[in-house]
This record gives structure tokens, sequence and C-alpha cells, in this order.
């Protein structure tokens, strides 16, 4: 999905490819389109879409994702939109 972007590098979406037995939840709830299941395993394709809603990681069967749902640097980001604030996100880079 290349038409709807989040903010670029930023989410906080993983991916634990190992543990991920391709069941295609995440592909289902991702109301971005951001995963997709090919060859019995889950691959993000377009990251900077996610918008960190955390419908994948709760309806992973087995814990294969993981994403801090309304927090993170985009987060930080949009409050430092409104609010005027410097972003401070806690990740330990530069937002």
């Amino acid at each position: 999905m290349t038409t709807l972007r989040y903010l670029d590098n930023v989410a906080t979406l993983q991916l634990d490819a190992v543990t991920c037995i391709g069941c295609g939840m995440c592909q289902s709830v991702c109301p971005h389109g951001v995963l997709v299941v090919s060859e019995r395993k889950a691959r993000i394709i377009e990251r900077d879409a996610c918008i960190e809603c955390g419908a994948c990681a709760r309806n992973c069967p087995v814990a294969a994702l993981t994403v801090k749902a309304g927090v993170g640097c985009a987060s930080a980001i949009i409050h430092s939109w409104l609010t005027g604030e410097a972003p401070s996100c806690d990740c330990g880079g530069s937002c």
C-alpha cells in the first residue's frame, strides 16, 4: 500500500518471523495493509503506513507481532504538533 502513509521511520511495529505461524490474522485486521502473509509467514510490506493501532498484535495467537499502540515516536510527534512542545518519545533516538 503506497497511498496511505503515517509518519516516516517512526512506527514501533516489530515482527518475529521465527515465531509467526502464518495464520493471516494480522493481514485481516490491519486497516492499512501493512502486513501480508506469503509462504506461511507474515511480512511487513509498508511499515510507514502503520498507525500503531495494535490490532495486529492483539489478534496474533502466538505474539509474533509487537507494537506500542498510542505511544512511540509517532505519538510524540503528533503531540508536539498539537502543543508546540518538543517531542519526547522515550525511544532514545531523535524524533
